[in-house]
């Protein structure tokens, strides 16, 4: 096991925003390999948090890379502006962490919906990646079938933006929802759904403003149709699917993971994959699993 430091909570201002994220690396050891640059899930209560079982494990297991884990606008100690949040903002705020903090080439990994983010990434700031590694990726339909923009503006308009969604945030961050929600959609094993998930949620959605970037998602601002974007990757790609994965959305509802991986695998130039036990959130129900499933493929993504 590797030693490790976290270096206190770090801001940097992007578009006069205050924006906040954190650097984990070996203690007493130099730093191997590409930096990690993780981009954390979007929901209630998430943020950066999500990641610190996995930034444990990676080192436990004897890696040495250094790790960057960033809040998204809208997210955890971030500022959090009454704006719709879409993939290319957030892509654009990485875009300068990565040209005025990291300075170097990284591999993102990515879970779940936010994949379109590291898309949008890969488009503007290609040169600064080295690889990709996504982490239960969403159902394929759903980043190759574009939402109006129409619909998506009156979702937001009518339902979030608005009392009623400020009234349905304050129930959806109670633990009652968080628990239910969590054991229906994101775990295999309702006993993983433990006390220090729910306790992490609960802290995150304190503040009422981390609802815009949790209704933008609902609203759909992330669906588009990447069916040539993602084609275009040219980074090695690895995806990592849950023996159990499941799709929240009609449209992903029938596939099974293996059709899952098979999409994905089909449309990666440089795509790999494997499947590895639990559902929908990787690194934080199969932590060991999924740090023992991606490390040896990040160590050949280095440029």
């Amino acid at each position: 096991m590797i030693t490790t430091e976290k270096t206190p909570t770090q801001f940097y201002t992007w578009q006069n925003y205050r924006c906040a994220y954190e650097v984990h690396q070996p203690t007493n050891n130099n730093p191997q390999g590409s930096p990690l640059l993780l981009i954390h899930p979007i929901g209630v209560g998430l943020s950066r948090q999500f990641w610190q079982r996995f930034c444990s494990e990676w080192y436990h297991q004897g890696n040495h890379n250094t790790i960057y884990n960033p809040d998204l606008l809208g997210c955890g100690e971030s500022d959090m502006p009454r704006i719709a949040y879409n993939p290319s903002d957030w892509a654009q705020q990485l875009q300068y962490f990565l040209q005025n903090v990291v300075q170097k080439p990284v591999i993102l990994v990515v879970q779940g919906a936010l994949f379109p983010v590291a898309i949008e990434l890969v488009k503007i700031e290609s040169n600064l990646i080295s690889g990709l590694v996504l982490s239960g990726p969403t159902a394929f339909p759903l980043i190759t079938k574009a939402t109006s923009e129409s619909q998506q503006k009156l979702l937001w308009n009518l339902l979030f933006d608005s009392l009623f969604g400020n009234l349905f945030y304050r129930y959806a961050r109670t633990e009652k929802f968080l628990l239910s929600f969590s054991t229906r959609q994101l775990f295999a094993n309702s006993n993983d759904v433990d006390r220090e998930w729910l306790k992490m949620l609960r802290i995150g959605a304190k503040n009422t403003a981390s609802r815009y970037a949790v209704f933008s998602f609902l609203a759909g601002f992330w669906r588009q149709d990447y069916t040539n974007a993602i084609s275009s990757i040219q980074q090695p790609t690895l995806v990592v699917v849950g023996e159990a994965a499941s799709s929240i959305s009609k449209e992903g509802k029938q596939e099974t993971p293996d059709e899952r991986l098979a999409d994905y695998l089909n449309s990666l130039p440089q795509g790999e994959g494997m499947k590895i036990p639990g559902r929908n959130v990787l690194p934080y129900e199969s932590t060991a699993e999924f740090v023992k499933a991606i490390s040896s493929c990040t160590k050949i993504m280095h440029k």
